[in-house]
């Protein structure tokens, strides 16, 4: 028999929460199709039956607009749960409500892992670690040396900017069509101290950023393509790069994961370009907020079932 869907919640529940066990939860608006609630509660029932205390844990979600996150953490708080996943548009918007943060964190500008503290809460960024993860299991490639090519300026592409940088890659060049968010996120890169450490190990680290509606004649060959834009999304959106007019990447990996063939991705598989979407960074991701919650390994292969039959039912 197959489960009911997790119901989506509004800042008037929480208000009126009441719930005997151990609450978990994503936040973001919208939150409705989000997988994030029957991976982590098809983990959470595993994990219970070697781990007694975890058999009153749940994983709720909660649609709540950006006015609405500030008073939501005090009730959250409040209200006793012990951990939140923050998705958009809420992952920058949640840093200066937070008790303390990750350095990751603070370089990134981002969280989306909550765990709560005895009087507020505690920002992680799981991100970083979903993307290097996926792009080893997906298509066996170490960010370590390795020249990438980002796409987006956003709170997604920072992250995965400073997991590159911190990974040690050999070059990252960043593209986005608005120059001032791309020379905006240039200039924060520069100062972190991710940026300062490979530099370091890394003297000849170039840190650059394009058009990727420009000349593109001076991207590195052989390179791991990263989309981070939300360019994809919709069935009718263009790719956000001309993968033919690139000197040959090597991987193309697409954080987005719903549509699974995004138009980026369909040019790649024409140009038989090794590729993967981003179901496999939101798996991961979820892993490690999951550990970071529980203490406990996560059951990855029971979530990546979990996630993928949710998103079949969709």
């Amino acid at each position: 028999m197959s489960e009911l869907p997790e119901p989506t919640h509004t800042l008037a529940h929480l208000r009126d929460w009441s719930f005997a066990g151990t609450a978990l939860a994503v936040v973001g608006q919208p939150v409705g199709h989000s997988l994030s609630p029957p991976m982590h509660n098809a983990a959470l029932a595993v994990l219970a039956r070697t781990h007694a205390q975890l058999a009153g844990w749940h994983y709720f979600k909660f649609d709540l607009a950006p006015g609405e996150l500030a008073g939501a953490l005090e009730l959250f708080h409040a209200r006793g749960f012990h951990g939140l996943n923050l998705t958009v548009p809420h992952k920058a918007l949640v840093v200066p409500h937070l008790e303390s943060r990750q350095d990751f964190v603070r370089e990134a500008g981002a969280a989306n892992t909550l765990s709560r503290g005895a009087t507020g809460w505690h920002g992680a960024n799981t991100d970083g670690y979903g993307l290097s993860t996926a792009l080893r299991a997906d298509l066996a490639v170490e960010l370590a040396g390795a020249s990438v090519i980002l796409l987006g300026a956003g709170g997604a592409a920072r992250a995965a900017a400073l997991e590159c940088l911190q990974a040690g890659c050999a070059a990252l060049w960043i593209g986005n069509r608005t120059p001032s968010h791309l020379q905006g996120l240039l200039a924060d890169l520069r100062r972190t101290t991710a940026f300062a450490g490979a530099r370091s190990a890394r003297p000849g680290l170039r840190l650059e950023g394009f058009d990727p509606k420009g000349p593109l004649k001076d991207l590195p060959v052989g390179s791991v393509l990263i989309n981070a834009t939300s360019l994809g999304l919709k069935s009718a959106d263009p790719a956000p790069i001309d993968l033919a007019s690139l000197a040959r990447p090597a991987h193309i990996f697409d954080m987005i994961y719903r549509p699974a063939q995004t138009a980026l991705l369909r040019q790649a598989a024409a140009l038989g370009l090794p590729h993967a979407n981003g179901l496999s960074m939101l798996l991961h991701q979820g892993a490690r907020s999951l550990e970071l919650w529980t203490g406990l390994p996560a059951p990855v292969a029971v979530m990546q079932q979990a996630a993928r039959a949710a998103l079949a039912a969709q």
